[in-house]
């Protein structure tokens, strides 16, 4: 089982804006005269992500690179200590773990965050040692197959015997190019019909119906 972790798991920045992050970035950008390295449209994105990429796409493993990521890094950080867990996402997850099943976190947050997460939940052994997550290879970032690739020759998994939780198109498509069958997770109908026209043939909106058939 390969989890994306921020939606499958828990909405890492409920409480913690992602928008601000974003705006936090470019402001520190702006603030070292580097306001021309974004177009209008990567400064008023609402998602760090597209402006750490943006900047890595211009200068790819620069020093700069380097520290606007460890800047998202302890904002993910931060964020993590009042991240609301996806509904049913703990039993699904202890659950799985208990009948034997080998799980894997893959994900384009950093790994540091996933791990303070789910130690904080007590299900960071469900899934000890395979998390992967983003490293300053960030051309490796999904949809990119790099981090289910790493999972399942380090779990010793076949792609078509494994399964990916995700909720994001760019999840979908790096589950495709891996050959590993997708399971897609959305909170509301909006996340689903964009995940049903990026071509993901089954969307849930709650993980419970996932927990009742394995128990049963």
């Amino acid at each position: 089982m390969l989890w994306d972790f921020d939606g499958p798991i828990c909405r890492l920045f409920a409480r913690h804006s992602a928008a601000g992050v974003a705006g936090d970035l470019v402001s520190w950008l702006e603030g070292r005269g580097l306001h021309g390295l974004l177009t209008e449209k990567e400064r008023e994105s609402l998602d760090p992500q597209v402006v750490l990429r943006a900047v890595d796409r211009r200068h790819p493993g620069s020093d700069l690179v380097a520290e606007l990521e460890e800047r998202l890094t302890q904002e993910e950080l931060r964020a993590a200590s009042s991240a609301m867990p996806t509904p049913y996402a703990d039993p699904l997850i202890r659950t799985w773990s208990a009948v034997g099943s080998g799980l894997a976190i893959t994900t384009n947050n950093s790994p540091r965050v996933v791990r303070t997460y789910l130690e904080g939940r007590g299900i960071a052994g469900c899934f000890a040692p395979h998390i992967y997550g983003r490293t300053q290879e960030l051309h490796h970032l999904k949809p990119d197959p790099h981090c289910l690739n790493r999972a399942l020759n380090a779990m010793g998994a076949a792609p078509a015997d494994a399964l990916m939780i995700g909720d994001t198109p760019p999840d979908h498509e790096a589950a495709a190019r891996a050959g590993v069958p997708f399971l897609g997770y959305a909170s509301n109908p909006r996340k689903a019909k964009i995940l049903k026209e990026a071509g993901a043939e089954t969307v849930i909106e709650s993980l419970e119906p996932v927990l009742r058939v394995l128990r049963g």
